[in-house]
């Protein structure tokens, strides 16, 4: 059993990286936070409870049964703001670019 949960935590750290350290490095090059910094910098602290992280688009075509990176570029959830509960969703442009899959859209 704790190896099963060792490895979901270590697939939730890889999925809190979207597509990769190189390019949260671009983002903040560019003067960007990442969608998940802006999810956090929204919400009242420590509130933020994420849904479908580990989720992975269902696309075959164009070679992209290959590229699986958890959270298919949508950071979705739910926190507070000043105590309010609100549900939000931040495209993570780390990951392909932001763009839209069917899996992506369903986590809206």
């Amino acid at each position: 059993m704790q190896k099963k949960l060792e490895e979901l935590l270590a697939r939730k750290e890889e999925a809190s990286l979207g597509g990769g350290l190189s390019r949260i490095e671009r983002q903040h090059e560019q003067g960007k936070l990442t969608a998940r910094e802006r999810v956090h910098f929204l919400l009242d602290e420590g509130s933020f409870e994420e849904i479908g992280q580990l989720v992975v688009h269902r696309s075959h075509d164009f070679g992209m049964e290959t590229q699986r990176i958890p959270g298919d570029g949508v950071v979705t959830g739910y926190g507070t703001v000043n105590g309010r509960l609100v549900y939000v969703f931040a495209q993570d442009f780390t990951v392909f670019g932001g763009s839209l899959s069917e899996t992506h859209a369903e986590k809206i």
